[in-house]
């Protein structure tokens, strides 16, 4: 009997893990089974906030190995830091190997620091006869969803397909230390987000239903900077936030970079997908930002263009927080409120897509190899950023290429 239900393991028990078990309320055919992290405080934490929000009777487990071979325990969700995601799914590989049986893994953006750890990463998936989802909330965010839709529907059918897009994410700064260093995370704000905003303007410069393939990237420029956290007031106050593992005057990342992908569609049309990622972005919170233009036709998406907005005087004193926006920056002045940021930010469409993907067998909409994509698109950037001028895709040693910034060698240009 084909089982109705999907039990899902969690690796990583912080930030992205919790908004996962938060977008759970809205998908009615999958439980939280356990929750593995190398800190078991941590892990207890996140599995009893599965058991609060009564979306499964999850548990800590001591290792991964113990949580995979659960029988109760069909799906594992990777979310854990960039540089133990390969050691992970080696692991979880490892227990397949051994008699453990699993439908899928589904492993939260960026798949991999670099184009090698990425293609082994989908290597290890496919010999272990794995099901693999690539995380990418985005794409399942409801208002791109629903307006690539209606564009590529209504203004697409009748005046032609399409022809730039662009996305951009923007906050003050990651929660966690290993964010900023480039050697942890595989770079900064470049391979943190972009990773979102070049998968975006793909997907609404891709008609519904078509192959990813239908548009190729043939050129990629990229540029890097490092705006605000460089300068010596702002690198003084991370080391006194993150501690003295971030020393940002010494290995700096960057925090802004900007992506331009030139497409090319099958029947020779050229498309452009901007991207534009930022840690030194001032505002309310987190925004995200969509649009797609065509003939006579565009869409624009505003994540902080909430339908409500409150005001604080200055005599509200309250403790800061993030209850209002995610990355919130302020607690008083005029403040928007994205009511639900799991469902917004496309969690819940997402996890339901991947739940019954692996309830039923059928591949996911985004798979480890299209993960390997968006890494590829982030390499090539980084060498462009580096090289200083447009690259073809896919450039000349870009399986072997890891980022200045990964191995603490960048540094701000200076103009003279």
């Amino acid at each position: 009997m084909t089982r109705q239900r999907l039990g899902i393991g969690f690796v990583g028990s912080g930030f992205i893990t919790r908004f996962h078990i938060r977008s759970l309320l809205g998908v009615r055919d999958a439980d939280v089974r356990g929750c593995w992290s190398p800190n078991a405080g941590h892990a207890e934490s996140a599995a009893e906030l599965a058991r609060e929000l009564d979306v499964g009777e999850a548990r800590a487990f001591p290792s991964i190995e113990a949580m995979v071979s659960d029988p109760a325990v069909d799906a594992v969700w990777l979310c854990g830091p960039n540089h133990a995601r390969l050691a992970n799914l080696e692991a979880i590989c490892a227990a397949v190997r051994s008699g453990a049986t699993l439908r899928g893994v589904a492993c939260e953006k960026p798949l991999a620091r670099t184009v090698s750890e990425a293609k082994r990463m989908l290597a290890l998936a496919e010999e272990a006869g794995l099901g693999h989802g690539y995380l990418e909330n985005q794409v399942f965010a409801p208002p791109v969803a629903r307006g690539r839709e209606l564009i590529w529907r209504r203004g697409a059918a009748l005046t032609g397909r399409p022809y730039l897009a662009r996305a951009a994410e923007e906050h003050s700064g990651p929660h966690s230390p290993w964010f900023w260093r480039g050697d942890l995370q595989g770079g900064g704000v470049l391979n943190d987000m972009a990773c979102h905003s070049v998968e975006v303007v793909r997907h609404l410069l891709t008609a519904p239903g078509a192959p990813r393939d239908s548009i190729r990237p043939r050129r990629v420029t990229g540029r890097i900077a490092s705006l605000k956290w460089s300068r010596p007031e702002y690198s003084e106050r991370l080391r006194q936030t993150m501690g003295e593992a971030v020393d940002y005057a010494r290995r700096p990342a960057e925090d802004f970079a900007g992506v331009t992908i030139e497409y090319e569609a099958r029947d020779g049309t050229p498309l452009i997908g901007e991207a534009t990622t930022s840690w030194s972005y001032v505002g309310p919170g987190l925004r995200l930002s969509m649009e797609l233009l065509g003939p006579e036709y565009s869409l624009a998406v505003d994540s902080l263009a909430s339908g409500v907005k409150l005001f604080f005087s200055r005599e509200v004193r309250g403790t800061a927080g993030e209850d209002l926006v995610e990355k919130q920056n302020a607690e008083v002045g005029s403040m928007p409120v994205v009511v639900d940021e799991t469902a917004e930010y496309g969690y819940t469409d997402e996890n339901r897509h991947m739940v019954r993907a692996f309830l039923r067998g059928e591949t996911p909409d985004l798979t480890f190899a299209d993960g390997v994509e968006v890494v590829e698109l982030l390499m090539t950037a980084y060498m462009s950023a580096e090289q200083g001028r447009t690259l073809p895709f896919r450039p000349e040693g870009l399986d072997a290429f890891v980022p200045a910034v990964a191995r603490g060698a960048w540094h701000q240009p200076r103009r003279s």
